[in-house]
């Protein structure tokens, strides 16, 4: 469940989403004081408890570097485990048919592709 809040603050409103799954909770928002306040409130109202900076949601590993103001997800410890746990973990790699950094748009795409591929 994803959520999309609007805080009325003063001098604009600030946009606040919050994903829930379960019992766990992830909030976002562009003004960390905003953040901070919104979470502050929830965590007076409802029993819970503030973990930190997010590192794992889900099963997704999250890195982010304020600096270049990116966030990465990884899935690579869950894919560690899926290819250790079907015996594939030890098997060389294979090169791919594509060259790398290869750009695909929905004009590569067959307008017409055959039903049974």
């Amino acid at each position: 469940l994803i959520c999309t809040l609007i805080m009325s603050t003063s001098p604009r409103p600030h946009r606040i989403l919050l994903g829930a799954h379960i019992d766990d909770f992830v909030i976002a928002c562009a003004n960390r004081p905003v953040l901070d306040a919104f979470r502050t409130r929830l965590l007076e109202a409802f029993e819970g408890t503030y973990e930190g900076p997010l590192a794992h949601y889900l099963g997704c590993e999250i890195a982010r570097d304020t600096i270049a103001g990116t966030t990465t997800l990884s899935q690579k410890h869950y894919a560690k485990e899926i290819l250790r746990s079907y015996g594939f973990w030890d098997i060389p790699p294979r090169n791919t048919p594509m060259k790398p950094n290869t750009r695909l748009s929905k004009d590569d795409c067959d307008p017409n592709p055959k039903p049974d591929f």
